[in-house]
């Protein structure tokens, strides 16, 4: 990252922290706080690197709820993943307040249209940072947000400024923890995904017409078997043949984002997708077809085991993990939980080698500063504009591969998650508040801070630097052992 732990702490922090200015920190007025377990390791031990890869940050009291689920550690740590893996009961009332009031996010998909676009945007991307930092089932928010890149939507297009919405309701959110293939088909059929990747247009009612191949290929590049998957530009075509006649309607029209299939418009000759013989007449059911297809891919599994790989254990995934999950996605049929579980039991998820190795992105950096610093917050405007001013707007990634997920791609963020760390402990962002003297004395002291925040016991050069800093919170937020997880 270009800074070591050692030179951000004794002084590179604050000198680069000096360049944007520290302003007064905010105190607002709230009910004393219990203080709570930090870290007692020299290193970043088991507990911190299970919290700090399945969630967006460990929040005060985070370590010792999983701890107290069980007497023995290793139970606990089972118990922990069984009861995020299978989400029941509701969130904390103060984030089920705040939601409640982003009125338009809830609204069926005909009635978005009545909102400005503008308006939706904010309120969806306010819901995505609030859940992040508040849920309480936060690996269901962590596949949230990897499967808003798996079939990313880029709002600004067409109507999507309007169905994005209800794509995040029902398709990614609704299934995040359920099975692939019906992910797959939500996704397929969502009114935005229908604008995003043009299915909408998809049509051939003629022989000399040619399909719209893009969502077709995007299916099978991104979404299914990957670049490398093994198929060809013939399968591409086939693929585009089985999707003809999808189209939804538009906002001109009566029932508005209705999803329909109009049989004039669909090629229904035979097709031979990855080897696999369509029948002709099918209609409707060529769609089925080729997700069935496409979805039990053993490249499909292999694909999706990458990208969770990546994702929770390091920017190159290794082999070995990789073939454990694209098995047991194989074996379960493609079922989310269980193909996650295997994931969290590889050797290569629980190795000391990969922890506090990958670089947070930006979305997930001011998501764990909030959880992390126990921050009240509406989730506006400032701290969006933050997100924006790093590369990763809610909603807006302009191609369909969605936001990088290695670190490489966000190196050149430093000096806004600086920018983050004054403004967050300074006061600086209205709608959020961080209460640091409280927060420090629940830790336990500048000592508990650093640990709840580098996940392991601050040495001895990094105490003297922080008892030197006038705000070592904003130290440590800005610090390389807090921006990586």
């Amino acid at each position: 990252m270009g800074l070591t732990r050692r030179g951000v702490l004794v002084g590179g922090g604050a000198a680069v922290l000096s360049i944007v200015g520290i302003g007064r920190l905010g105190r607002a007025a709230r009910a004393p706080a219990p203080s709570f377990a930090v870290p007692s390791a020299p290193e970043v031990d088991w507990v911190e690197h299970l919290l700090g890869r399945c969630t967006f940050g460990v929040a005060p009291g985070d370590r010792e709820r999983l701890l107290g689920l069980a007497s023995r550690p290793s139970e606990a740590l089972e118990r922990w993943i069984d009861q995020q893996l299978a989400p029941t009961g509701g969130e904390d009332p103060e984030l089920t307040r705040r939601l409640g009031r982003l009125t338009s996010i809830g609204q069926p998909p005909g009635e978005l249209y009545e909102w400005k676009p503008e308006v939706l945007l904010r309120e969806l991307s306010s819901a995505a940072l609030l859940r992040a930092a508040g849920s309480r089932w936060q690996l269901r928010e962590v596949m949230v947000d990897v499967w808003s890149d798996h079939f990313n939507i880029d709002a600004s297009k067409g109507e999507c400024a309007w169905l994005k919405a209800a794509d995040d309701r029902e398709v990614i959110r609704r299934h995040a923890l359920g099975r692939f293939r019906e992910l797959l088909a939500a996704s397929a059929l969502s009114p935005a995904m229908l604008w995003y990747l043009d299915g909408r247009t998809n049509r051939r009612a003629t022989a000399a017409e040619r399909p719209n191949e893009n969502y077709a290929r995007e299916l099978l590049e991104l979404h299914t078997l990957g670049v490398d998957g093994g198929y060809t530009q013939a399968d591409v075509m086939e693929a585009a043949r089985c999707l003809t006649g999808w189209t939804v309607r538009d906002r001109h029209r009566f029932r508005k984002a209705r999803v329909e299939f109009e049989p004039a418009l669909h090629d229904d000759g035979e097709k031979r997708v990855l080897g696999r013989r369509i029948a002709s007449g099918g209609g409707p059911r060529d769609l089925e077809a080729l997700l069935d297809t496409v979805a039990a891919h053993p490249s499909t599994a292999r694909h999706v085991a990458t990208r969770l790989c990546r994702r929770f254990i390091s920017d190159v995934p290794p082999a070995c993990a990789v073939d454990a999950v694209a098995a047991t996605f194989t074996a379960s049929g493609g079922d989310i939980p269980a193909t996650l579980r295997t994931l969290l039991r590889t050797a290569e998820f629980r190795s000391p080698t990969v922890r506090r190795a990958k670089l947070k992105r930006p979305f997930h950096a001011v998501a764990s500063a909030l959880r992390a610093t126990g921050a009240r917050t509406d989730g506006g405007p400032p701290l969006l504009e933050l997100v924006k001013s790093m590369g990763q707007a809610p909603f807006q990634y302009p191609t369909p591969e969605g936001a990088p997920d290695v670190g490489a791609a966000w190196t050149g963020t430093l000096l806004w998650r600086w920018r983050l760390a004054q403004a967050l402990t300074g006061g600086e962002l209205a709608g959020t508040s961080v209460d640091a003297p409280s927060l420090t004395a629940r830790a336990g002291g500048l000592d508990g801070l650093a640990a709840h925040l580098l996940g392991r016991r601050p040495d001895e050069a990094e105490r003297r630097a922080l008892s030197a800093s006038s705000r070592p919170l904003a130290v440590l937020l800005a610090s390389p052992g807090f921006q990586r997880c």
